[in-house]
């Protein structure tokens, strides 16, 4: 074969190398994070989850929503792990209300690749929920009651749809909070001890009529730390009621 051949096909393989490497490299940047763990708040369970839950599934993704025992922040934190254990490559973690708190904490995980707050607390290292609670605007009407003498923390019933599911019918309302999921108080009294969000990317979801957690307050801690933020008209629960909207928040998390 003359030289002159030889060369040619040398930078044809060579070419063709780098397409196939470039290639790869591309394709990587542009694969979605196929895994997402939904966390809980308080007053609620998984279930409330499941339109989201839904549209995940049918667009490709393995979703696991995780039940809260709601007994300590280390119960929640130690839940949330176990799912994260079970999963194969990286994770997309979601929270919603106290369950920012859970996923602050449980986030520092190396499975973890982003984190999602939807209506949620976001605390810093050494911060409570109900610091944070104190630190922002009041709400105009407060439907957490007081604990009861062992300490645990239910949602006022008679104040549950103004309060917490203001978009669902009185019936939803009405099953929701005589099923609700209570708290011990001791969970909102625990300070964070890691801050996943300092280290890892997040997005961050305003519920705009938010009835629980005030808004502003919502604004102030996801600016802090530095999330995306999106803001969909909803309450508390608007991942029921805006459920295509919060999975679509979800996915962008996935695909960056």
């Amino acid at each position: 074969m003359k030289l002159q051949n030889l060369i040619g096909v040398q930078f044809k393989l060579v070419a063709a190398c780098m397409l196939l490497i470039s290639a790869a490299a591309f394709g990587q940047t542009k694969t979605p994070e196929k895994n997402i763990v939904i966390v809980h708040g308080a007053f609620a369970d998984a279930s409330g989850w499941e339109a989201v839950y839904a549209i995940l599934k049918k667009d490709g993704y393995n979703v696991t929503l995780v039940q809260n025992p709601l007994t300590s922040l280390e119960d929640d934190v130690a839940a949330t792990n176990r799912a994260l254990d079970k999963q194969d490559g990286p994770v997309i973690l979601v929270g919603h209300s106290w369950g920012g708190a859970v996923i602050t904490q449980a986030g520092v995980s190396d499975k973890v690749a982003a984190l999602v707050y939807v209506a949620a607390f976001v605390p810093d290292k050494g911060e409570t929920v109900i610091s944070l609670l104190q630190s922002g605007p009041p709400l105009p009407v407060n439907g957490i009651l007081p604990p009861d003498e062992k300490g645990i923390v239910y949602f006022d019933k008679a104040k549950f749809r103004e309060c917490f599911a203001t978009e669902q019918s009185v019936d939803k309302a009405n099953f929701m909070a005589d099923s609700q999921q209570p708290i011990a108080v001791k969970s909102f009294l625990t300070p964070l001890t890691e801050t996943a969000w300092k280290n890892k990317p997040s997005y961050a979801i305003v519920a705009t009529e938010d009835k629980s957690i005030n808004p502003v307050l919502e604004r102030t801690m996801y600016k802090r730390a530095g999330a995306k933020v999106t803001e969909l008209k909803g309450s508390h629960t608007l991942y029921m009621s805006q459920a295509k909207a919060v999975a679509t928040v979800i996915e962008s998390a996935a695909t960056k």
